[in-house]
């Protein structure tokens, strides 16, 4: 040929000839010049087309030598990754004898389907109508071409060093086409919802839908070079009432349709969060059903049969990105804020703990199913999000319902990840270094369970010690007082066992420090004075000066009314005294009304038996 580079003279497309145009082609892929050149002279000579029309008499002398050649020829000719040739491989005309070419692969033993799998299996279905020829076309030739790069890239070596990386821009050049062809067409995705949404509507194509559904709006999300064109779409969804729409495909017993619907719930909440928040409290004010999207996404965290499929992940992000009081504070007044959490902690939050509740019930029955284990500990998660984003409210709620101490009952269980997860709804208790909290947690004992879990674990190295001893670590750092003097006084002599032992010694050190400062104090009063005026009387703190509230939420607080007479929720204030007989835990803990009690705090505390 008078050098590599001289493509003016192609070989002849003749049978003779084949073997030195298969070299040609395979030659030249190291080269890009080389590569545009070649392509140029094949896609101006109008090469491709004699090629396949050679191919078709080789098959019907099965001439297989040559059809082995053909193989390798078409192949390389594709793996030139030059645009200008995919018009015409993956035309109407070409794309039969391309797909046969590729059918006599000589490391196969027989030759493959092709050709039968894009004439019959792969027909363009057409779920909604679509009236622009050109679309439809353009439909055919991505698919052909997604096809083709397929069954040409076997292997993942296939893939190095930017291989074909021209091949797969046209593909996605041509999806994003295909899409906006879709969202420009005004009738389609009208046309979507209304199917989905239609009972008459069958489970396959329901799913179907929801698949081409999802991907468009996976598409538009994902376009951050655009951002125009995402706002225009999600416009778009918001006036065609996507919200109220997710939630009754949210509610449809078919496990890949509520799959979808969360996807596309995920994209709208991380892309308008505030739009979506916003739908969530109008329905909480207008209903009190459970038909609410934001029921929705708790009971399909918490009662589907695959968390795995089912998204759980996801959401729990979406659940968290709803109940965010500190982004709705922005937006929205301070009274809508508290409005929000009284329903939710009134309405809501229950669904999220019954299963804890009921899973915790005396007497305890071990959790084999590894899926339920995995939905309690999302439900832990939640309510480890609640104790830091909802302070005040949620620690009204952890109080009355003694929420904690069926959560460490899972500590006992043999799913390390779920008792982590109990262990962490503590940790975060225990790091807002509230006193009520602290005081909660030691008239109830509630480091038992975790003491009982270090000792189970005392001679093994594991993520479930190390967190108990963090917890620990944290305790005697931020010194606080009232854990400490409880961890010495109960479980000092358990866990003096334990290695590494610094982190019990600290403990110790710090009630002996304590102890010695208090000693120092009571020695530093007069002698003189009675020993009634000496000794310390039962303290009370009461509620209001200890609470703790989130940004958004102390804000929503501060500005709210002190009572709501139309509010289903009435917040009662709490008192406790530091020093109480055994008692059950309400008897402590005693609700009730600032108003109608006029009792001082200390006259009640003295009066308790």
């Amino acid at each position: 040929m008078g050098g590599i580079g001289n493509f003016t003279d192609l070989p002849t497309c003749e049978l003779p000839r084949l073997a030195e145009l298969a070299e040609l082609v395979t030659s030249v892929h190291t080269s890009c010049s080389q590569s545009a050149m070649l392509a140029l002279a094949l896609k101006s000579e109008g090469y491709i087309p004699k090629l396949l029309e050679l191919f078709q008499i080789c098959e019907r002398q099965k001439n297989t030598e040559a059809l082995h050649l053909l193989f390798h020829t078409v192949r390389g000719i594709v793996y030139l990754d030059q645009a200008i040739l995919f018009e015409v491989l993956f035309s109407d005309k070409c794309i039969q004898g391309v797909a046969g070419c590729l059918e006599y692969d000589p490391c196969l033993p027989q030759p493959a389907q092709h050709r039968e799998f894009l004439a019959k299996t792969a027909k363009l279905h057409e779920v909604i109508p679509i009236k622009d020829p050109h679309l439809k076309e353009r439909i055919s030739q991505a698919f052909r071409a997604q096809y083709i790069l397929a069954i040409i890239t076997p292997k993942p070596s296939d893939f190095e060093g930017g291989r074909l990386s021209t091949l797969k821009s046209f593909i996605s050049s041509s999806k994003e086409k295909i899409l906006c062809g879709l969202q420009k067409d005004e009738a389609f995705l009208p046309a979507v919802l209304a199917q989905l949404t239609n009972e008459a509507t069958p489970a396959e194509q329901r799913c179907r839908l929801m698949k081409i559904f999802n991907e468009l709006c996976a598409f538009f999300f994902s376009l951050r070079e655009r951002r125009n064109g995402t706002k225009e779409f999600l416009q778009t969804l918001l006036k065609l009432q996507i919200l109220p729409i997710l939630e009754k495909l949210m509610a449809m017993d078919d496990l890949q349709v509520r799959s979808f619907a969360t996807d596309i719930l995920s994209y709208l909440v991380q892309f308008c969060p505030a739009k979506v928040q916003d739908f969530v409290l109008q329905e909480a004010r207008q209903s009190e059903n459970h038909t609410q999207l934001i029921t929705k996404v708790i009971e399909q965290m918490i009662c589907t049969t695959d968390p795995q499929f089912g998204g759980n992940h996801q959401l729990m992000k979406i659940f968290c990105a709803l109940i965010n009081t500190d982004k709705m504070m922005a937006r929205i007044s301070c009274l809508d804020v508290f409005e929000f959490l009284e329903i939710f902690y009134d309405r809501y939050i229950q669904l999220l703990t019954a299963p804890l509740l009921a899973a915790t019930s005396e007497p305890y029955q071990e959790i084999d199913n590894y899926q339920k284990a995995e939905t309690l500990a999302s439900i832990l998660a939640m309510l480890s999000y609640c104790v830091q984003q909802h302070k005040h409210h949620m620690k009204i709620y952890v109080l009355k319902k003694d929420l904690l101490r069926p959560a460490l009952v899972l500590m006992k269980s043999k799913h390390k990840f779920l008792a982590l997860s109990a262990l962490r709804f503590m940790r975060k208790i225990i790091g807002l270094k509230d006193d009520l909290y602290n005081r909660y947690i030691t008239l109830g004992n509630l480091f038992e369970p975790v003491v009982n879990a270090v000792l189970d674990n005392k001679d093994k190295c594991n993520l479930l010690k190390s967190a108990s001893m963090e917890m620990f670590e944290f305790i005697q750092r931020e010194n606080i007082q009232l854990l400490i003097a409880h961890l010495v006084e109960n479980f000092s002599d358990a866990l003096e066992s334990v290695k590494p032992t610094q982190a019990f010694q600290g403990l110790k050190r710090k009630h002996d420090q304590a102890k010695e400062e208090e000693r120092k104090k009571v020695d530093s009063v007069p002698s003189a004075l009675p020993v009634e005026t000496r000794a310390k009387e039962p303290t009370v703190s009461p509620v209001r000066e200890d609470l703790k509230f989130s940004a958004g939420e102390g804000k929503a607080a501060a500005t709210s009314k002190p009572s709501c007479s139309d509010s289903s929720t009435t917040y009662r204030s709490l008192t406790t005294a530091l020093e109480f007989p055994k008692r059950g835990l309400f008897e402590i803990f005693s609700f009730h009304d600032d108003e109608d009690d006029e009792t001082p705090p200390k006259k009640r505390a003295r009066r308790d038996p």
